[in-house]
Parts: C-alpha cells; sequence; structure tokens
C-alpha cells in the first residue's frame, strides 16, 4: 500500500492562480507537516468551486465569501487562506471612460453570480445589470463590445492597462471608503461531517503552508509563477502580496466583522436570502 493510501485522503480545491499557488506550495511539495493526511489537491476556476461547493462536493474548498450563505448547511469557514483586499480589490474596466454613475444602465461582465466582486458590484450600483462570461474572457469581451463594462478579477486587476482599457473603479477601494473595513473576497471551507479535531488539523496544515510561503517567498514564487498567466516576477510578486497577508494567516476580528457586514448589506439589498452569520471552525 502506498503511503497516501495509509493516510486518509482529504481534498482540497482551490483556483489555479498564483496566489493559492504560493499559499498551498509547501502543503503540495512536502515542505510543511501534513497531519497524517493526504492532501489532493483539485484546481478550478471559482465559478466552478463556488457551485461545487453547494454539493459539498470537496472537502476543503476555496469558495467566494458571497457563496457562503448558500453552502454553509455544507461548510464552515476557516480562519486561515483569506483573500483580502484593504482599500483594493477587482477592478471595473470599459473601452471608452465611463463613471460610477453610467453603471446603473451599463452591462457588466462577471465572473460569477456567487462570486464577492459580484455583491460588491450589486451593493454598489444596484441597477447594473451582468452578464457571467469565464473570468478569463472578460477583458476580450469588453474589447469586442460586447458588453459596457467589466469585473476583472485575479491577475487582470494588474494587466487590464496593457489592454488599453479604462479604470472605472476599483471595488474593494469603494467598499473601504464606505465601510472603513476591508474587502473579504473568497475563504476556504471544510465540510461540516468533517470532525472538529480532524478539522483543526486540517486548519494548521494549511496556515503553516501559508506561513512558509511568507518566510520563503522567493521559492514559493517560483512555484506560484506558472500559474501567473502572463505576469512576469515582478507583477506576480505584487498580486501575491496584495492577496496573501496577514489576513490570510489568521482573519482575526477585522475580517470576521468584514464578512459579517458583507453578509448583512447582502441581505438588506435582497441579494442573500437569509440572514446569515459567518461560523468559523477554529
Amino acid at each position: 500500500m502506498s503511503e497516501s493510501g495509509r493516510r486518509r485522503r482529504i481534498t482540497l480545491a482551490h483556483s489555479p492562480d498564483s496566489d493559492d499557488a504560493f499559499m498551498f506550495y509547501a502543503l503540495a511539495k512536502g515542505k510543511v507537516d501534513d497531519r497524517g493526511f493526504a492532501f489532493m489537491h483539485e484546481l478550478h476556476d471559482i465559478e466552478t468551486l463556488n457551485l461545487r461547493a453547494q454539493e459539498g462536493f470537496y472537502d476543503i474548498t476555496a469558495i467566494s465569501f458571497h457563496a457562503y450563505p448558500f453552502v454553509r448547511h455544507h461548510y464552515r469557514l476557516m480562519q486561515c487562506g483569506a483573500s483580502v483586499g484593504e482599500s483594493y480589490g477587482p477592478i471595473i474596466v470599459s473601452r471608452r471612460p465611463m463613471t460610477i454613475n453610467d453603471l446603473e444602465e451599463a452591462t457588466v461582465a462577471v465572473a460569477g453570480q456567487l462570486t464577492t466582486s459580484f455583491l460588491a458590484l450589486k451593493l454598489m450600483a444596484p441597477g447594473v445589470r451582468t452578464k457571467v462570461v469565464p473570468f478569463d474572457r472578460i477583458m476580450d469581451e469588453v474589447k469586442k463590445g460586447n458588453v459596457d463594462a467589466g469585473l476583472v478579477i485575479h491577475e487582470g486587476q494588474l494587466t487590464f492597462a496593457k489592454e488599453k482599457l479604462n479604470r472605472i473603479i476599483d471595488v474593494g477601494e469603494w467598499w473601504t471608503r464606505e465601510t472603513g473595513l476591508p474587502l473579504p473576497l473568497g475563504g476556504n471551507a471544510i465540510r461540516r461531517d468533517i470532525d472538529k479535531k480532524t478539522a483543526l488539523k486540517c486548519c494548521d496544515a494549511l496556515r503553516d503552508s501559508i506561513v512558509y510561503a511568507l518566510e520563503h517567498r522567493a521559492e514559493a514564487l517560483d512555484h506560484a509563477l506558472q500559474y501567473a498567466r502572463g505576469l512576469d516576477r515582478k507583477l506576480a510578486d505584487k498580486f501575491v502580496g496584495m492577496y496573501v497577508n496577514q489576513f490570510t494567516v489568521e482573519l482575526g476580528k477585522r475580517g470576521e466583522d468584514a464578512v459579517a457586514l458583507l453578509f448583512r448589506l447582502g441581505h438588506e439589498a435582497g441579494l442573500i436570502p437569509e440572514l446569515v452569520e459567518p461560523e468559523f471552525v477554529d
């Protein structure tokens, strides 16, 4: 029997992005204690992960925080692994100059209706129309004129200017200005039917992986570059720095408060059916 066959298998799903690759590098390469588990990495775009989380598909999965109220019967949130922006986040871009007021009568391409970027957009511009487009095709849709604007996530936040697109507004900047809190975009969730002792060990293993990457930045960045989608090393390092930070190691009270506020405002706007309190395993 193989070594992995003797250990409990834990499916761990996350996006094929440089920031996720950076934070999970040490766990994937055996650089930290796996606490006796065989972590099986599954890579999918965030919309796929959000939808599969509705079925409780993976043991541990990255999800948009907006998706949590819709999957909470399957999952609890983890304190580690969050992507949080302090006065920055997804950016709305367009071919022609536009203002935030123009968005109320515009069609904006989004990566999915369960993404936090979609929720923040609707909170900012309630009348906006949206069209779901794979995240890596959003800027092309804008350039072709198929939509008025696009809400770019992941590396597009740093590369839209190269595509000769105009920046309308940074949704994360708007959120922090309005609330005084960082914008919690995504986090990790673990299945409720996993016992607490096992869940806490998984949390420790993931947290160790994040800390290792931050302490061995060049080494982890070398690994992350293969997922950087057109970013050079300098920009990839900048992007990783945006979304692997102190909130990623431990969400903490400010992070928890931001998640709770996101849920409350989403509910008050009719975008989240029930008022949900975030529930963390640790």
